[in-house]
């Protein structure tokens, strides 16, 4: 683990690493449908076929929200699992139910590289606030933990004074957990007179990070990370802080009247977001569909993970979030994203019909003169009311009348059309905008 870099993937020119990803797809997905639900799921599919981004984007993709449904038909995970239930590590589950496998193997849900990303290194003693009755979240962040050389306090949920005590006692210098406990076990420790100053690093998850909340751990004196993790992918994206040598350039992109005094490479360093972790392929798609947007559109997070023992061809995870341009000042290569800007599933009850953002999409394949679409749902003259706000350069009634006539092919309710600029419906991966007052 030499210096600032987990490994050396994490550096890698990132054409390098997209033709060595590229030239696992075969092999993940021959194995994935060795499991009668991938099977299902991927009949007809040629592994050999799937051999870059572009022939990954035209695999259907899996629904996260389908999976517990899939686990009750075919018990239990669904038939998604390579390795039998028997052979597995645990045997979790979390709300929902949704059952997932813990397979063997070192940092099996690949947490290590976001924990050393954040600072933390062998002899640390980390305090882990996750859960670890029954759910995952516990046992991914102590993995990786414990691939790193960590010794890990299993304080799990509640019991704040109990873990206030054990804090005081080991004196860990790292947090994992949700960002709100952490405040949480700050504010009683103030209150109470129970020692946690020793902690100085936290990586957190499971909830939102807002820049308050962060300043003002940061205040307590704890400097405070995030990654995205889920039960299936294990962590997905993660933070990272940039070295001293790419302070000034990050500086620099900060300030754009600067800009034009550095090189291209400088410039194209930017700031922010979430570094994509090694062992997945982050997809963003138009919510409804399976089809990638452009970098920096808002859109559904869709994943293809290349686990041996559980693995995910292109699993809709039903978060939302957008392609950030550029590499991190960081250093590191790989693809990042804004991080959690809300859920996909915008489905709408209409006049007692359901509205689903894959009929938007429908109607948007049936009319390609039409770009981003929103679909707004109001209340006019008391009763529901549906108004298709479309972007498209050359409007005409006609067309605005044919996709009208769409619509209501596809919905089976009427809706008004509205034909707007190229550019003029926010970019925030809505596809259903619900407007009705509540209550």
């Amino acid at each position: 683990m030499p210096g600032h870099y987990y490994d050396d993937l994490e550096t890698r020119d990132p054409g390098s690493r997209e033709r060595e990803q590229a030239a696992a797809l075969p092999q993940a997905v021959a194995r994935a449908i060795t499991a009668p639900g991938w099977a299902r799921h991927l009949a007809g599919v040629d592994p050999k076929s799937v051999t870059s981004r572009a022939a990954l984007a035209k695999l259907p993709v899996l629904h996260k929200s389908d999976v517990a449904a899939l686990q009750k038909e075919y018990p239990p995970f669904g038939g998604l699992n390579v390795t039998p239930p028997g052979k597995a590590r645990r045997l979790l589950m979390s709300p929902g139910p949704i059952f997932e496998p813990e397979g063997e193997g070192e940092d099996w849900y690949g947490a290590a590289r976001a924990l050393y990303a954040a600072g933390f290194r062998s002899g640390d003693i980390v305090h882990n606030s996750f859960a670890y009755h029954l759910t995952p979240g516990g046992f991914i962040l102590e993995s990786g933990c414990r691939a790193l050389g960590c010794a890990v306090i299993p304080g799990g949920v509640g019991n704040t004074e109990q873990q206030l005590e054990a804090i005081a006692h080991y004196r860990p210098s790292g947090y994992v957990g949700t960002p709100d406990f952490l405040k949480i076990l700050l504010d009683t420790a103030k209150t109470s007179g129970k020692d946690a100053s020793s902690i100085k690093r936290a990586l957190v998850s499971g909830a939102a990070l807002p820049a308050s909340l962060r300043d003002e751990l940061k205040g307590l004196g704890v400097a405070v990370l995030q990654c995205y993790a889920t039960a299936e992918l294990g962590v997905i994206a993660y933070e990272s802080e940039a070295p001293a040598r790419f302070q000034a350039e990050w500086e620099l992109v900060s300030r754009p009247e600067s800009a034009p005094t550095q090189d291209s490479a400088a410039r194209t360093r930017v700031p922010g977001g979430m570094i994509v972790n090694e062992t997945v392929i982050v997809e963003i798609v138009r919510p409804g569909t399976g089809d990638p947007v452009a970098a920096g559109e808002v859109g559904e997070v869709v994943v293809t993970s290349f686990n041996p023992d559980y693995p995910m061809i292109r699993l809709a995870t039903g978060d939302m979030s957008a392609l950030l341009p550029g590499v991190s000042p960081c250093g590191r290569t790989n693809g990042r994203i804004k991080g959690w800007m809300g859920r996909a599933d915008q489905t709408a009850k209409v006049k007692g019909m359901f509205v689903h953002p894959r009929q938007i999409a429908e109607v948007a394949a049936r009319h390609p003169q039409l770009a981003r679409l929103r679909l707004v749902v109001g209340r006019d003259a008391e009763q529901d009311s549906m108004t298709l706000m479309a972007e498209c350069a050359a409007p005409d009634a006609a067309l605005a009348a044919a996709v009208a006539a769409s619509l209501q092919s596809v919905t089976k309710l009427k809706g008004a059309v509205t034909l707007v600029a190229p550019g003029a419906l926010p970019n925030d991966g809505k596809v259903i905008a619900d407007e009705r007052p509540v209550g």
